[in-house]
């Protein structure tokens, strides 16, 4: 398209700036001024032109690029949204501060095979299929605090729901489960 054809079909919010006048900063013309979506920077040597499309998400050019980082960073964020119950999570060291001082019941909710090759210390089996129907005989007192262990901390969070539906107040999930246990060097039964 003609430059000069292009210049009559833009609308009444666009700014064209020649570029003899349009200055230099940082290899963007931009002659001081903020920059507006619509500007169009025109050489009048140059019979071409060239819009600077100051608007990113605009410019079809960037459709992929963005796509790419929508898909990437809702990857990343998977793992917190999937386990996300609004329920809360402590490390290895407030685990072990809950179970000894304060009688945390920990309810471990892996396989029964899982279970088997090693646990917690006085964990209680309730596999997550099951959960629901056995929460009721986990803890005798529902503000107890109870503490939900998996293999990696991904399941917990599904646990966390069911026992707070079931009536429990206070309901952990310990961060990294039984793999973040055994990286702190802390005992397992068989």
């Amino acid at each position: 398209m003609r430059p000069r054809r292009h210049l009559e079909g833009l609308d009444g919010d666009s700014l064209v700036t020649p570029m003899s006048q349009a200055g230099d900063n940082g290899g963007w013309p931009c002659n001081g001024r903020a920059w507006t979506p619509n500007r169009v920077f025109y050489n009048a040597a140059d019979p071409t032109y060239r819009k600077a499309n100051v608007n990113f998400f605009a410019d079809y050019n960037n459709l992929a690029l963005i796509a790419l980082a929508v898909v990437s960073g809702g990857l990343l964020a998977w793992p917190a949204i999937s386990r996300s119950t609004g329920g809360k999570s402590v490390n290895t060291a407030t685990a072990t501060q809950l179970i000894n001082k304060r009688g945390a019941v920990v309810v471990d909710i892996r396989e029964p095979a899982e279970y088997a090759k090693g646990h917690l210390p006085q964990a209680k089996s309730a596999p997550l299929a099951d959960l629901a129907a056995r929460a009721a005989g986990l803890a005798k007192d529902k503000a107890a605090p109870i503490i939900v262990v998996c293999q990696t901390g991904q399941r917990s969070g599904k646990a966390q729901a069911a026992l707070k539906e079931a009536g429990y107040s206070e309901i952990y999930a310990l961060e990294g489960g039984i793999a973040a246990w055994q990286q702190a060097g802390l005992p397992l039964v068989k």
